[in-house]
This record gives C-alpha cells, sequence and structure tokens, in this order.
C-alpha cells in the first residue's frame, strides 16, 4: 500500500484527536480577526529565561536580525518583481504553471505542480512546528530581552479549515512594545525572519551530508532533442504538402496532431516544431536525429551495458562509436527500466562522427523521479538514486528539501512591507526613522500595503486570462 493512504489516515486521526482536544478546552480558545486562537501559557518561562541570560548575545544579534531582515525585505521585492514581471509578459510559462499566483502551501501540492517532491500531511505537520515554533519563540525571546512582558502563547486556527491548519504564536504586551524604541522593535519584528534563516542553513548542511552517505550518481539527464532554428519563409514543405508563400499559420495548420511532423527547409528535413521565435518568422525546429526517431527518454543509464553515471562516461562511450553503427541504450522512465535499439547517424557538424541527436543545458539534478527544488544538491543533468528499496531514504530526503524550501519561504514572504506581515510593521518603523515622522510612516506603510495588493490582483486577472 502507497504511503499517501497512511498519510490520509493520519490526516483524519489527527483531525478527530485536535477536535477533541480544543472542545474539552473550548474555553481557552478567542476570535481574533480570522483567527481562533487557543491561548496557553506554555513556553513563557524558557522565553523569559533565555531573554534575561543571554543579553550579551542578543544585543549582538539584534543588529544581525536586524540587517538579515533588510536583505530579505530587498530580496522578497527582488522576487515579487521578477514573478510580477512573468505574470504579466510571459504568457506562455503562465499557461504552463497553471496554478494561481495565490497559492497556500497544502499538502498534496505536489498532486497540482507536477515534478515537485510529495508534500504529505506528515510533512506539513512536521514543517509547521520546526518552522513555527523556533519563529515565535524568537519572536518572543527577543521582547524578552527587552523587558516586554509575554502574555501568552499558543496555536491559531483559520476557521474555514478548522481544526487542521496551524499557527503558532507569542502575544507580548502590545503596550510595552510601542513604548520601547524603534531599534528594539525592528529586533523583535526581524527575529521571527532571523529564526527562520537559521532554520534553513541549519537543515541545508543536515541534507548535504544526507544525499552524500544515501545516493548514487546513475544515469545522465539530457535537456532536449537537437534543434535548429530556421526562418519560416524558407520552409518549402511540410508533411509532403508544398508551400508557395510560407507563414507560421499555415505550418501549424498543416501540422498533425500526434507522430512526427516532417517538414522541410532548404534541403533538411525537421520532425516538428519546438518553439516560435520572432512573432513566427522564425521558428525552432527539431532535427532529424536517432534519439528524436526513436522516442529516447531523457534518463540515460547504460550504452551497450556500459553503465554512464555521469556526464564525462556518457561523452567518452559515444565518442568511440561511429556514424551507422548500431546501439544498445538502456534509459529510466516512471520508475522502469527501458531499452532503445538506435542507429547512429552522422554529426552534421563534424564529419566522420557519430550522432546521438541531443543537448545539455544544465538542468537540476534528479532525485529519483523529481527534479531538486534546492541548488547545489547534486550535479546538474545527473540522475541520483538510493540504495534504500524501500523509499524511507526518499521520505527523509523529500522531507528535509521541503523544510528548507518552506522555511526560506516564510522567511522572505514575511519582510514583505504588508499590513498582516512583521515587514509592514517593520517598514513603518524604518521610514519613520529616516524621515523622523510618524505620518509619513503610517503614508508608507498603507501605500505600499494597496501596492502589493494592486499587484496580486493584476497578477489574478493575467492567470485568470491566460489559463481560462
Amino acid at each position: 500500500m502507497e504511503f499517501i493512504f497512511y498519510d490520509m489516515a493520519f490526516l483524519i486521526l489527527f483531525v478527530l484527536v485536535i477536535a477533541g482536544v480544543l472542545y474539552s478546552r473550548r474555553k481557552n480558545i478567542k476570535k481574533e480577526g480570522l483567527l481562533l486562537l487557543y491561548k496557553t501559557e506554555w513556553g513563557i518561562r524558557f522565553i523569559e529565561k533565555v531573554g534575561k541570560k543571554y543579553k550579551r548575545t542578543l544585543k549582538i544579534l539584534s543588529y544581525v536580525s536586524i540587517t538579515m531582515g533588510y536583505f530579505l525585505m530587498a530580496g522578497v521585492f527582488y522576487l515579487f518583481g521578477k514573478i510580477f514581471w512573468i505574470y504579466l509578459t510571459k504568457s506562455e510559462i503562465v499557461r504552463q504553471i497553471k496554478i494561481p499566483p495565490i497559492m497556500p502551501l497544502v499538502p498534496y501540492i505536489d498532486k497540482i505542480i507536477p515534478g515537485f517532491p510529495p508534500f504529505y500531511f506528515a510533512y506539513f505537520i512536521i514543517i509547521l512546528a520546526i518552522i513555527a515554533i523556533p519563529h515565535e519563540f524568537a519572536h518572543g525571546i527577543f521582547a524578552a530581552y527587552n523587558k516586554i512582558k509575554i502574555k501568552k502563547t499558543g496555536f491559531g486556527f483559520f476557521p474555514f479549515f478548522f481544526p487542521v491548519f496551524l499557527a503558532a504564536f507569542v502575544e507580548p504586551d502590545e503596550k510595552q512594545m510601542q513604548k520601547k524604541g524603534k531599534f528594539g522593535q525592528m529586533a523583535i519584528l526581524s527575529a521571527g525572519t532571523f529564526a527562520n534563516l537559521l532554520t534553513a542553513i541549519f537543515f541545508f548542511f543536515i541534507i548535504l551530508l544526507f544525499f552524500s552517505l544515501s545516493f548514487n550518481q546513475t544515469g545522465v539527464i539530457f535537456d532536449d532533442y537537437a534543434f535548429s532554428i530556421v526562418e519560416t519563409i524558407s520552409i518549402t514543405m511540410v508533411n509532403n504538402i508544398p508551400l508557395s508563400n510560407p507563414n507560421y499559420e499555415q505550418v501549424s495548420g498543416l501540422m498533425k496532431k500526434e507522430g512526427f511532423n516532417e517538414i522541410i527547409a532548404g534541403e533538411k528535413k525537421y520532425l516538428g516544431v519546438r518553439n516560435v521565435l520572432e512573432q513566427g518568422e522564425e521558428l525552432q525546429l527539431y532535427d532529424d536525429t536517432p534519439a528524436i526517431r526513436s522516442g529516447l527518454g531523457k534518463i540515460i543509464t547504460q550504452i551497450d551495458g556500459i553503465n554512464t553515471e555521469n556526464f564525462e562516461l556518457f561523452t567518452q562511450k559515444l565518442s568511440e562509436k561511429s556514424p551507422g553503427e548500431t546501439i544498445m541504450i538502456e534509459t529510466f522512465e516512471k520508475g522502469e527500466k527501458k531499452n532503445y535499439e538506435i542507429i547512429l547517424s552522422e554529426s552534421p557538424y563534424r564529419k566522420n562522427t557519430a550522432w546521438l541527436g541531443i543537448y545539455f543545458l544544465g538542468t537540476p539534478a534528479i532525485i529519483e523521479n523529481h527534479y531538486t527544488i534546492i541548488p547545489l544538491i547534486g550535479k546538474t543533468n545527473t540522475f541520483y538514486q538510493s540504495f534504500d528499496s524501500t523509499g524511507f531514504i526518499l521520505f527523509i530526503y523529500n522531507l528535509l528539501e521541503w523544510t528548507i524550501l518552506i522555511s526560506l519561504s516564510v522567511a522572505l514572504v514575511n519582510m514583505l512591507p504588508v499590513g498582516i506581515f512583521d515587514g509592514g510593521r517593520f517598514f513603518y518603523l524604518t521610514i519613520w526613522g529616516i524621515t523622523k515622522r510618524e505620518k509619513i510612516g503610517k503614508k508608507a506603510f498603507k501605500f505600499m500595503t494597496y501596492l502589493f495588493l494592486l499587484i496580486l490582483l493584476l497578477m489574478m486577472v493575467s492567470w485568470a486570462l491566460n489559463v481560462f
């Protein structure tokens, strides 16, 4: 039985247990804004102890935390702007992504976004604890260091998803906090994202060690079949139908829905359109090569029974072959090995050189069955497998990968200069400090909040127009 069924059973059990516990202690639940808050005093003693005991360390870390806050805010500005530009100008990418720009990270999101590692409910709960507890405790510790009373700790729930979607919180005395100087407030506000950044760094080193001990290179991954750039007006025939005044509409209209589409341009044959350039004036056409003719899978593990676990071995083995020679290629596709018998052709670029007809662009490594979403994990264009047949190693690896990704995402998003995030008040205090006028700080804060809401609205409109 696949793990997802156990995971869904765990989800149901978790909901029932949490619902029972909260119902029995319903007097502690209060509604504040969009959240239902379950208030306790758990961890307050620890927070106050650390905040009062390590004053010299926390003083230094206050400067580091605020500095990191500005770097994260700059980073989220850049990323947000880049995503906004893609949604407005790259309609083809938006159509491929399909998901809306506002998409909560929910269990099983990998079923919506192909290529992502599995995101089980068990991951969701574990990562939530790893991220939320240090985040909120960091707020509390820096508040205690600044002699601000911690009133309550606890968990929050969104009413529409009650009791599944949780959030942790530490509630400092707001009146005391407002009386503190700008530096102290900014240190408290940035402490949570600083804790998330440290969490991401810590787990990054863990995953590097875990990966090096648990996975081996077993193949190479090529990016695509060989292609050429061709002027549309040079095309003379599509699927044996002559063209006198060719344009892109004519070419695409003569294409078959399935199978090879033979295109003649000049004296050369091509096998279909890869991409459209210059508004159809130029086309990227797949070359007529042994690889595309055979439908060769993109993860190659052997050539003539010899393992090709890295790019160097693959190119060396292929360089030993001659044009017209028949070779056996083993690939890994959808969890299974597949064999191809391929007759090599001659390279159009080097005489007497065997040509398979593939190219390598430098894509991320594939870990078992998905591209790694963290840079520096594995070599590019390389396929990795673990020695574990039970799937436990991959389960742990995916958990570590999601922990890093979500820790960084929370650190960045939380520094958005928008009202609901720590970055909103952080930004307001910054502008107030620069201008020496609180009124300007408040106006700048409101302006940024409305600006980001407008950008999100425009991105949603762009997504809707391209997807539907």
